[in-house]
């Protein structure tokens, strides 16, 4: 359940980042996708929503990209939520609809606690583009992280089955 709001935290602060890098977990092999996940595990998969997130880490220091909160964005991020707590759930073998719920409300998490901090910490600096590079670098770092326990779940799982049978 963490793994899936901390996931969805990280795409309501930068929407692409949490499913590449969910992406390229399942792509070598750390974090299991089998059955309609399995198109996650595919290393076209990993590079074109590593290239979205890269696109969206310069498109997110232009003045002019909207904000994460307005209907549209917010809705994206919802989606893109909802869809890798569902990936995070289906590799753990957790309910999908949960994996769905703890997405989303990690999405709104970080969209509205993401765009307040980065308002006050840019009026602190008196600098926006800082503070932005900074939180790109700090959703990124939560969603490695974050696959990185999800991956230490699904090891542990496997090792207390074999000591089990």
């Amino acid at each position: 359940m963490l793994w899936m709001v901390l996931l969805g935290i990280v795409t309501g602060m930068r929407s692409m980042t949490g499913l590449a890098v969910l992406c390229w977990f399942a792509w070598l092999g750390l974090v299991p996708e089998t059955g309609w996940a399995a198109w996650s595990a595919t290393p076209a998969a990993a590079i074109v929503f590593g290239l979205c997130a890269v696109g969206e880490y310069a498109g997110d220091l232009s003045p002019r990209a909207p904000r994460r909160t307005a209907i549209f964005p917010l809705a994206v991020r919802l989606l893109i939520g909802g869809l890798v707590g569902a990936l995070v759930a289906r590799a753990l073998t957790e309910p999908v609809a949960g994996g769905v719920i703890f997405g989303v409300i990690g999405v709104l998490m970080g969209a509205y606690g993401g765009v307040h901090l980065r308002m006050w910490l840019a009026r602190k600096v008196g600098l926006d583009w800082p503070v932005g590079v900074t939180e790109s670098v700090v959703a990124l770092g939560l969603a490695v992280a974050a696959a990185m326990l999800v991956y230490q779940d699904i090891a542990w799982d496997a090792a207390l089955q074999r000591v089990l049978q």
